[in-house]
């Protein structure tokens, strides 16, 4: 971390979804690290609200608040979180997705539905959530987690990587209506997650899961690229980030 660095992020509010685990949980941390206020929003409650605690004891600032994006009214109660407890939001990272890959002929619909349920609308919530807020304060940045599946799709990956492209398809709108907004699009590679649990394919998994050990990276090099653009000056909108391994193709 650079000195300029901290300075920019530190007295910031951030609101962070998905925070309970992998790149939201390393994002939360880099963050309140460099004296941000994080407002932590996950389904598993429990895991969310040690984090938050966790935190707390380190001497940063953080709450936790159970949010399901799926529900529109947990996005809404999360940054009204972040403006009660602390006053504005000035950052919300939509970082709340799975992906459940399988070949579209293994017909697992209830997969598609909820991928694009958490990876697609979750992320309409949150932009719902958070443009009336900035709108308001007349300074705001939403941080939205893609994947570089939404550059290239492989079998397996079509509704993953449909819903990652629309997404940022959705951000780019974004940022050309709105102008004095900054938005910004961080797509991952291959990252050492959960990620793979979600996976019931027996044979997707076994291939994820190897290609994971090989040469995922740790989450903290997504948390760090998060940072680096939360922590540019106001004037400066870094519109799209891609960090993927080295090995990856």
């Amino acid at each position: 971390m650079t000195d300029a660095e901290g300075t920019q992020a530190r007295g910031k509010v951030i609101a962070i979804t998905g925070a309970s685990s992998g790149i939201g949980r390393a994002t939360a941390l880099a963050l309140a690290e460099r004296g941000a206020a994080v407002v932590l929003g996950a389904r598993r409650s429990e895991r969310v609200e040690q984090l938050a605690a966790e935190i707390r004891e380190r001497g940063g600032r953080a709450v936790g608040v159970p949010t399901d994006v799926r529900r529109r009214e947990d996005l809404v109660r999360l940054l009204d979180t972040a403006v009660t407890e602390f006053g504005r939001l000035d950052v919300l990272v939509n970082n709340a997705g799975i992906g459940p890959i399988s070949p579209l002929e293994d017909l697992r619909v209830d997969e598609w539905d909820d991928m694009i349920d958490v990876n697609l609308r979750g992320v309409l919530h949150g932009i719902a959530a958070a443009l009336p807020i900035f709108r308001r304060q007349e300074a705001g940045h939403l941080v939205t987690v893609a994947s570089t599946a939404a550059y290239r799709t492989v079998p397996g990956q079509a509704v993953y990587s449909a819903t990652k492209t629309a997404v940022r398809t959705i951000c780019e709108g974004l940022r050309q209506e709105v102008g004095d907004l900054r938005v910004t699009i961080v797509s991952p590679g291959f990252v050492h997650t959960d990620f793979v649990n979600a996976v019931t394919d027996p044979d997707a998994r076994a291939e994820l899961l190897a290609r994971r050990d090989a040469m995922a990276l740790d989450p903290t090099a997504i948390a760090d690229a998060i940072a680096y653009a939360v922590a540019q000056p106001v004037q400066v909108d870094v519109n799209e980030i891609v960090v993927r391994p080295t090995e990856q193709r």
